[in-house]
C-alpha cells in the first residue's frame, strides 16, 4: 500500500505477513520508535491496526505490524483518519493488482488536500485579520503615549 512519501517502498509496506523469524520488537522499542504512547499503541490493536504476536502479557511486534505503524503515523500526520487509514490497510490485496486500494488512496487524497487547503486559506486570512487588528492597536497605543509624554 502506497500512501507513504514518494521514492517509498510499496512492497515493504504491505499487509504481507513478513518473515515470522524476522526481529520481533517488545512495545516499549515500538513507542520509543514512532515517539507514541504504549496506550497509542494498545488502542491501535484494539482498532484492529495491528496485529503484535502475544507470549503472555508481552506483545511482539513484526515487520508486518512496524510496516503499518509507519502507515498509521503517516495517515494521521497528513490528517486522515484512523477509519480512513485502515480502510486503506484493508484493500491491499498481495495477489492483485491493488486497482481498487489505489483507487480509494487517490480519492481520499485528493479530497485531504482541497480540505488542508481550504484551512490554510482560512488560516491565512485570520493572520492577516489578526496583524491588522495588532497594527491598529500599536499604532493608538504609540499615539497615546505620545499624547501622555506631551
Amino acid at each position: 500500500m502506497n500512501i507513504m512519501p514518494a521514492g517509498t517502498d510499496v512492497a515493504s509496506f504491505s499487509n504481507a505477513s513478513g518473515d515470522e523469524n524476522s526481529e520481533l520488537m517488545r512495545i516499549g522499542d515500538v513507542a520509543r520508535k514512532f515517539d507514541v504512547s504504549l496506550r497509542t499503541l494498545r488502542f491501535y490493536e484494539d482498532k484492529g491496526l495491528i496485529q503484535p504476536k502475544r507470549e503472555g502479557t508481552t506483545r511482539l511486534y513484526a515487520h508486518r505490524d512496524l510496516a503499518r505503524l509507519k502507515l498509521i503515523t503517516f495517515g494521521t500526520k497528513v490528517g486522515f483518519s484512523l477509519r480512513e487509514i485502515k480502510q486503506m490497510m484493508d484493500l491491499y490485496d498481495p495477489s492483485g493488482t491493488n486497482m481498487k486500494q489505489y483507487r480509494f488512496v487517490l480519492d481520499k487524497s485528493e479530497r485531504q488536500i482541497a480540505r488542508l487547503e481550504e484551512q490554510r486559506r482560512q488560516l491565512d486570512e485570520a493572520i492577516e485579520e489578526l496583524r491588522q487588528t495588532r497594527d491598529g492597536i500599536a499604532s493608538l497605543v504609540e499615539e497615546r503615549q505620545r499624547a501622555n509624554a506631551a
